[in-house]
């Protein structure tokens, strides 16, 4: 009989699945299987109706600048960059940089579109001006 410590190894879990898509190219967010919200932080449990079942999705990458803020550094320290809060056409949000654009450019409302970048060497969800 198996034990509760070996389903748990086997199941990678979701931040496991977000980061290995990360790795592979791919923006993955979640749906609940009941209420069809669509979900991002990875998460165990719809928070919208407790549900625990979720699937991962590839996000269509289109977004929104809901929230923006330049952060001041020197020069020789990487210069400004912006810290905004994108509204996924799905509909979650979260935080993120907008690239390819001056710091100070990046409006409310501007939309943009996802790619898989790096912070520190890290992949990680960014944004670019979209295109049209």
């Amino acid at each position: 009989m198996a034990n509760l410590n070996d389903s748990l190894i086997a199941d990678p879990g979701p931040e496991a699945v977000f980061r290995d898509g990360l790795t592979s190219g791919k923006f993955i967010i979640q749906k609940c299987g009941d209420c069809d919200s669509h979900i991002f932080y990875p998460r165990a449990m719809c928070p919208e109706c407790g549900s625990i079942k979720l699937t991962s999705l590839e996000a269509s990458g289109q977004g929104t600048v809901y929230s923006t803020s330049v952060v001041r550094n020197r020069p020789e320290q990487g210069g400004n960059f912006n810290i905004a809060i994108v509204e996924l056409a799905e509909g979650p949000r979260l935080m993120t940089r907008v690239q390819d654009i001056e710091p100070d450019q990046v409006q409310i409302g501007m939309a943009v579109e996802a790619f898989i970048g790096a912070i520190d060497d890290t992949p990680v969800v960014l944004f670019r001006p979209a295109e049209g």
